[in-house]
């Protein structure tokens, strides 16, 4: 079974603001939700911020979780409307066939592979140094998109490899970028802390089911790298609908 889960997160409290700053320590509290420790199960998640009010967390998981723990840290724990929403996913997956329609939302690590970057960072260069002593060939480095061309060219190059096709309007492909973001925060490994920095696009738009089978597993798996820090999760809607977080 799997679930897609709402959180919402009041932005005043202290707690709230430590999770929308380090998407590690957002990460940790999200996998306290679940009752199988450690966890071993596939868990995306998404951060919508664009209500400054409050704020709504989208956890997908496989078993059904418990958030009373984020309820009571980071949002409203007396109030009288429900604070979270636990929803069986097979509906909507049983929704996914040939030819249907949707409007869809992504929040991704727009990143590419090249073995010649052109400005290498002292980890790059560290890499390749390492390859070249081996006598081997490198392997390829990831190198984020950074221009929102590059981050909707992205898109457009891995939509049907996911099972999608966007849908084509009299200006072009229905798949557009309406946000670009840079994640920076510390991640702590063991006894080390590094400092992590994502090039991420949030995409919206109208697309088609073109490989039912390949869509269903892009919506569980999630795409592209940095699933951990809140990014990859594929959200559909009604295609009336350029949806919020929903």
């Amino acid at each position: 079974m799997t679930y897609l889960s709402r959180i919402w997160l009041n932005p005043l409290r202290t707690r709230t603001q430590s999770f929308v700053r380090n998407r590690q320590a957002l990460h940790a509290a999200i996998l306290g939700g679940l009752s199988r420790q450690p966890v071993t199960e596939r868990v995306l998640w998404r951060l919508e911020t664009a209500d400054r009010h409050r704020l709504s967390l989208l956890v997908l998981t496989t078993s059904r979780p418990s958030w009373e723990h984020l309820i009571e840290q980071a949002g409203w724990p007396q109030s009288d409307d429900p604070q979270a929403t636990v929803k069986a996913y097979q509906p909507l997956l049983d929704q996914v066939t040939l030819g249907r329609q949707f409007a869809f939302r992504l929040h991704a690590n727009t990143v590419g592979s090249t073995k010649k970057p052109v400005k290498p960072s002292p980890a790059q260069q560290d890499r390749l140094a390492a390859a070249a002593k081996d006598d081997k060939k490198p392997r390829g480095l990831r190198v984020p998109h950074r221009t929102a061309g590059h981050q909707l060219t992205w898109l457009h190059d891995r939509l049907e490899r996911w099972g999608f096709q966007p849908l084509t309007g009299d200006n072009g492909p229905t798949a557009y970028l309406v946000a670009r973001q840079r994640l920076s925060f510390n991640k702590r490994d063991d006894e080390h802390t590094r400092h992590v920095t994502l090039e991420t696009g949030t995409f919206e738009g109208l697309i088609e089911i073109i490989d039912p089978q390949t869509a269903r597993r892009s919506l569980l798996d999630g795409v592209g790298p940095g699933k951990a820090y809140g990014l990859g999760l594929i959200t559909l809607a009604p295609p009336h609908q350029i949806h919020r977080g929903a």
